[in-house]
């Protein structure tokens, strides 16, 4: 039984466009032939990306988008199939970046000239994805080098930055009663951080869970307010 296949070509020149013009039609060939060695059944139609530059990222383009979203309708069909890994993208990065986005869906894209072209670990290819990772790993490094220094610029200024909103924010209400009844009256016992929960419950401020607040809440209202 045959594999299902999608077929995917592309033109860079509007030049090269149209039912006259013999690229669309030489790629087409060049895959129905090799399917029929290989013993792929290609889905009708082919998707085609006309007059579409080999470096644009793949899911820039109009019919490489749509071949995406068939391809996500039907999960048997798991297979692309290019006339070579330049019909795909012209530029490297874009080959490679598109093909481990590819891979990441389960995926696989065959360049009938060269079918293992992806999958084997030549020296450029690996070259490559070490350069890609660590461009991605420096430019991380600065995204937390430039929160870092912004925080440091809030701090300096006495402003708040990171972490998360205290009672005091966003209940100071309910912190301002806390203050109250922990507070000592004359002739009377000061109260416990558990009996000010259950009072506070009993007026309806309980925490987000729905329960009584803590004494643990209590207490950080207490020496954070």
């Amino acid at each position: 039984m045959k594999k299902p296949a999608v077929a995917y070509l592309r033109t860079s020149s509007a030049a090269n466009c149209g039912e006259d013009k013999d690229s669309a039609k030489r790629q087409y060939l060049a895959i129905r032939a090799y399917a029929s060695r290989a013993g792929y059944r290609i889905e009708l139609p082919p998707y085609l990306d006309a007059a579409v530059s080999g470096a644009d990222a793949i899911d820039a383009r109009p019919g490489f988008r749509t071949m995406l979203a068939y391809l996500a309708e039907h999960p048997d069909v798991r297979t692309i199939l290019v006339e070579n890994a330049s019909r795909f993208a012209r530029d490297l990065t874009v080959q490679l970046t598109g093909h481990d986005m590819l891979k990441a869906r389960g995926i696989t894209l065959v360049p009938v000239d060269a079918p293992d072209y992806f999958t084997a670990e030549t020296p450029t290819a690996v070259m490559v994805r070490q350069i890609l990772g660590a461009v991605s790993q420096f430019e991380k490094a600065m995204i937390v080098h430039k929160l870092r220094v912004a925080r440091d610029r809030k701090r300096a200024a006495g402003q708040k930055c990171e972490g998360r909103k205290s009672h005091a924010e966003l209940h100071p209400e309910v912190v301002g009663m806390v203050r109250d009844l922990y507070r000592k009256e004359r002739g009377r016992k000061r109260r416990s951080l558990r009996s000010i929960a259950a009072l506070l419950a009993e007026q309806g401020h309980k925490a987000a869970s729905g329960k009584a607040y803590g004494p643990s809440a209590i207490r950080s209202m207490l020496l954070k307010a």
